[in-house]
């Protein structure tokens, strides 16, 4: 069978079960949006502690490191005589993986603002949390938005692992694809999951450049 005609069973697979797939692809999308949101609302302020503390920073780059070096199935198989099947126990698993590049850049952005800057902000008597909220993170978001998304992408493809646990998601699809040799129903699962994930990108991509724009004028210390 020819790539073209794979790809036109494809669609039809996925126009004749398109019911399923909205769905499907609801619980992948869930997954992966709020795994990465907890990671952003975890990994930023351990990022600024990090960086505010040279001794808390070994320790929470360390556990960040040991985490992301831990596959996601071994995570959710530790997590799975806790919390049993479904959701919860693959949330946990993707937010762990999604954790590391988020925290890895909060701390490389914040350390690497000029320090010139820093210096001529406390010189006109801004405090360090004036400091941080005013100058350090309009500057560090950048490099802050390129791990989450990061941890978008990598998340995508992580989801699909939910399956073996009843977590759901497209990976229904993608598997039993892959045990039944059906090709058609692989690719209506992997194909809008690989166009999932340059739609995340993207998304983030252009809320990066809307919220450095709109931090831009607070960037000099003489701002606010």
């Amino acid at each position: 069978m020819s790539p073209i005609n794979t790809l036109i069973e494809s669609g039809q697979y996925l126009i004749n079960h398109f019911d399923e797939f909205l769905r499907l692809l609801g619980e992948h999308l869930t997954l992966v949006l709020v795994a990465v949101a907890l990671a952003v609302a975890v990994a930023v302020p351990l990022g600024i502690l990090a960086e505010r503390h040279d001794w808390t920073k070994s320790i929470i780059m360390g556990t960040g490191n040991v985490a992301q070096t831990v596959p996601t199935l071994a995570i959710i198989a530790l997590v799975f005589p806790l919390l049993g099947l479904g959701f919860l126990p693959s949330l946990v698993g993707l937010f762990t993986y999604a954790l590391l590049p988020i925290l890895t850049n909060t701390v490389a952005g914040l350390e690497n603002v000029d320090e010139s800057t820093v210096e001529a902000a406390r010189g006109m008597g801004m405090t360090e949390n004036q400091i941080l909220r005013r100058i350090k993170l309009p500057l560090a978001v950048p490099v802050i938005f390129a791990g989450i998304r990061t941890s978008a992408v990598l998340s995508v493809g992580t989801a699909y692992l939910a399956f073996f646990i009843g977590g759901g998601g497209l990976g229904v699809w993608v598997i039993t694809g892959i045990s039944l040799f059906n090709t058609p129903q692989l690719l209506a699962g992997a194909i809008p999951g690989a166009l999932l994930a340059i739609g995340l990108d993207s998304l983030f991509a252009f809320i990066e450049t809307r919220i450095s724009g709109e931090t831009h004028a607070t960037q000099s210390p003489a701002a606010g």
